[in-house]
C-alpha cells in the first residue's frame, strides 16, 4: 500500500492530499530514510511524522484497504509520542 493512502485508511492524517503534501515536504520517514507518497509500505516497517514541533513515531502491524475508525488503531503501534 503506498504511504499516502495508509496515513489516510489509519487515520493519522484526515485527508490523502495533506498525506501527500507532508510527504512531499520531507517530513516523513519510513525506517529513517526520507519517503516520497509513492513509498510502498509493509507490517513492520517504522513511520515517523512530523507535525509542526510534534514527531510521532509508529510500527506498521497490518495492512487494510479501509477500516471503520474503531479498526483503525490496530493498524499500527504507537512507539513515541514527543515535542522538539
Amino acid at each position: 500500500m503506498r504511504l499516502d493512502k495508509f496515513l489516510k485508511v489509519s487515520r493519522l492524517i484526515k485527508r490523502r492530499t495533506i498525506a501527500k503534501e507532508v510527504s512531499d515536504a520531507e517530513r516523513v520517514l519510513v525506517n529513517g530514510k526520507i519517503a516520497k507518497a509513492s513509498k510502498e509500505i509493509a507490517s513492520g516497517d517504522e513511520i515517523e511524522i512530523t507535525f509542526g514541533k510534534n514527531v510521532v513515531k509508529i510500527r506498521v502491524l497490518k495492512i487494510m484497504d479501509s477500516t471503520k475508525k474503531t479498526d483503525a488503531e490496530e493498524m499500527y503501534e504507537l512507539i513515541s509520542e514527543k515535542t522538539k
